[in-house]
């Protein structure tokens, strides 16, 4: 498995990052420092700047202002469809606001189970300001986080503010592509650093420090990060440990009574929200202790005093032994679960598995490659990988159950691999040629229900030892990704089966009518698996007649397909009758069935020959109708009773002229349906987008623009199925 370099690998990234002079690199510096004053003007403590992909379907963390590398590493990949606020806002071109802990918990529980803290939040897309003509989208977006302290809601002031930061920053980006090198997102995030404050004169400096030095207890200060920055003499002789020991390093490290989540979590909590803690603990020897922790934009000040002699005081303990090799602390290892457990939520494929997966163990862990192999037909198949070429990966893919590799091992022991170099691998398995490039490996099985199910691999580019600890810890990742990849691989094996079964029962191709030029779309509802009802159907009735139907099936399920499968038979025996009885025919042989579901349809019967239309609806939404040189305009039809209902029903038929040049649009409500708001608006919208379109432009480019403008706004709830039929103008 070679090292390929790319976004998701490499050391880890530096704190701040200067570009290059020229081109890129300064469109990337006047980006940052626009970032800068955008967090200023808003009064925000943290900016994150996001920028797409090329295929607009990922944002990548760019660059963030006052955010630890740790906290923001784990967002630093976000999918379009994730439910993430700078997601929403750039997909939906929204301004998405959090006004507080609960609000976040309640709208985005992940990032509410993540980050539990008091903060504001604001995101939103980045709109070039003023607006030009015809513009593409950026799809990059900005966050910005406010201290804990913030109102719930926005100022005048500040939501001007945040508004003109994103009009600032999106001219940047135009204009960078406007001048042939358009920003790209760099491999890791720039972790930009705040303006510095003024530098004290020699004198200023030594009264300071007499004046720290002077005060009762122990004072340290903290970066961001949480890194001692400085330590004064009395607070390390407080923590149990010299100053050479403690400057330099973070706390939970250098003092293993200090790698508990619970402390570790009061850092975040004053990282994050920006608002003074303070909480007690105890060295293994001596008495209790209080920390103050006061932070701001740069860092955080700690205060350490004893507790009272009256206060109480801890059971005396053995001083834990500082470990070797530096592995991940407990309130690590637990943000990083919780971060992956709360993603894994979310993820419905075997895909999403794979890149929640790799977006959050892949940089947290230090790993430069991941893949991820499950059991098939006695192979390991490869459901996903990132770090390795996909050259790589084919060579390794299928390798059969029986060879004893170290990722196969785990399938059959159930037992996790770990090999710090290129020898400790060779020594266990001599057989085995490696060609990945790296230095040290993990083979983990993935072990759902009791069972193994296949293998994940994490690579590291140089030798890496793994603690105890750590060992826990990635055992533990694994057998989270194992559940969600079963439930994933069982959905998609599902929705697999029910896309066979819908395109089964659709057609497999309309007919071709000479002077009738025909496009059909269907497109599944934007959530879940199930089967929808929705159906389309073109019949050739002779050379210049037609029959075309459009209906809707109650519910979203295997019946719900059946009786469409139904009613399209249906329709088919009675096609070339006049509408309102294949309408009534077909209403009759359903309430026969007694299907216990209802069905939607409009029908049409057209002849080329005498340049007419009849058209008969069964509770159906109207077609749309535009005639050469006009606009689109709603057909209002006698209402007719859903069929399924009443055996008795009857249905009334209306004729149209359809002249050449004529354009029939029949749809399901998925294409004009939005929560919320009003039906007849939805239909008003598509056919103010048909008449915008010129005559001459093709049934197939305007299907896929009105199925686009559908699923590119807000969610649908239900599928959509669209029939477009256009009488050819003369001389075509």
């Amino acid at each position: 498995m070679r090292h390929v370099p790319g976004r998701d690998q490499g050391s880890e990234p530096p704190e701040a990052v200067e570009p290059a002079e020229g081109g890129e690199g300064a469109d990337q510096r006047a980006l940052g420092q626009a970032l800068v004053r955008a967090v200023a003007a808003a009064g925000a403590s943290i900016g994150m700047l996001y920028l797409p992909d090329p295929d607009r379907r990922v944002l990548h963390l760019a660059m963030t202002l006052g955010l630890a590398r740790e906290f923001a590493l784990p967002w630093s990949r976000v999918v379009m469809d994730d439910s993430i606020p700078v997601a929403d806002a750039v997909r939906d071109g929204r301004f998405v606001w959090l006004g507080g802990r609960e609000e976040t918990a309640r709208r985005y529980p992940r990032l509410g189970l993540v980050l539990p803290y008091d903060f504001a939040l604001a995101a939103a897309p980045l709109v070039p300001d003023p607006v030009p003509e015809a513009a593409e989208p950026t799809g990059a977006g900005l966050v910005l986080l406010w201290p804990g302290s913030h109102a719930p809601q926005l100022t005048d002031r500040e939501r001007e503010a945040v508004d003109s930061a994103c009009g600032l920053l999106a001219n940047h980006l135009r204009q960078a592509a406007v001048d042939g090198h358009p920003v790209r997102p760099p491999a890791h995030p720039v972790m930009l650093r705040p303006p510095p404050p003024p530098t004290p004169g020699p004198a200023e400096a030594a009264a300071a420090m007499a004046f720290v030095r002077r005060l009762p207890g122990g004072n340290c200060a903290l970066d961001l990060n949480g890194t001692i920055t400085f330590i004064t003499d009395d607070a390390a002789e407080l923590l149990g440990a010299p100053v050479s020991q403690l400057r330099g390093a973070l706390p939970w490290q250098a003092l293993p009574w200090m790698d508990t989540p619970v402390i570790e979590d009061h850092y975040r909590a004053a990282a994050i929200s920006r608002l003074p803690r303070s909480f007690t603990a105890a060295p293994p020897i001596g008495r209790y202790l209080r920390f103050d922790l006061y932070p701001d934009d740069t860092g955080i000040s700690v205060r350490i005093t004893p507790v009272p002699a009256d206060g109480p005081v801890p059971p005396p303990a053995q001083p834990a032994a500082v470990p070797a090799e530096p592995s991940p602390s407990r309130a690590t290892a637990l943000y990083q679960l919780m971060h992956l457990a709360a993603a894994l939520t979310e993820a419905v494929h075997a895909r999403d598995v794979v890149d929640h997966a790799a977006d959050l163990l892949v940089p947290a862990l230090g790993a430069q490659a991941l893949a991820l192999l499950v059991a098939e037909e006695q192979r390991l198949r490869i459901v996903g990988f990132r770090g390795y070429t996909a050259e790589l990966m084919a060579r390794y893919d299928g390798i059969p159950l029986g060879v004893h590799t170290a990722t196969t091992h785990g399938l059959h022991t159930g037992e996790p691999l770990f090999f710090a170099d290129a020898g400790e691998l060779a020594a266990a398995f001599p057989a085995v040629v490696i060609g990945d490039g790296m230095a040290a490996w993990a083979f983990l099985p993935l072990i759902a229900s009791g069972r193994p199910i296949g293998t994940l691999v994490l690579a590291y580019a140089r030798p890496h030892k793994f603690v105890p600890g750590e060992r826990a810890i990635l055992t533990s990742l694994a057998g989270l990704i194992a559940q969600a990849l079963d439930r994933a691989r069982l959905y998609d094996a599902t929705h697999q089966l029910a896309h066979s079964l819908q395109t089964g029962l659709l057609p497999h191709a309309l007919p071709e009518i000479p002077h009738l030029d025909v496009a059909a779309r269907y497109a599944p509802a934007a959530h879940g698996f199930d089967i929808g009802g929705d159906f389309y159907d073109l019949i050739r009735i002779d050379d210049t007649t037609v029959a075309v139907a459009v209906g809707d099936v109650q519910g979203h399920n295997v019946n719900a397909a059946a009786l469409m499968g139904q009613v399209r038979t249906a329709v088919h025996a009675s096609a070339g009758e006049h509408p309102a009885e294949v309408l009534a025919r077909t209403n009759r042989l359903l309430t026969d069935l007694e299907p216990g579901l209802f069905t939607s349809c409009v029908y049409a019967h057209i002849d080329l020959a005498t340049r007419t239309a009849h058209l008969a609806t069964a509770g159906h939404p109207p077609p749309l109708l535009r005639h050469a040189g006009g606009p689109a305009k709603m057909v209002h039809l006698p209402p007719g009773l859903l069929l399924g209902i009443d055996p008795n029903a009857s249905y009334t038929a209306v004729e149209v002229p359809f002249e050449p040049g004529t354009l029939l649009t029949l749809y399901t409500d998925g294409l004009v349906e939005v929560p919320g708001e009003d039906l007849e608006k939805g239909i008003a919208a598509v056919a103010d987008r048909i008449t915008a379109t010129h005559e001459r432009h093709p049934v197939g480019t305007l299907a896929d623009d009105l199925m686009s403008q559908a699923r590119g706004g807000a969610p649908r709830t239900d599928d959509i199925a669209l029939l477009l039929l256009r009488f050819a103008p003369e001389g075509r």
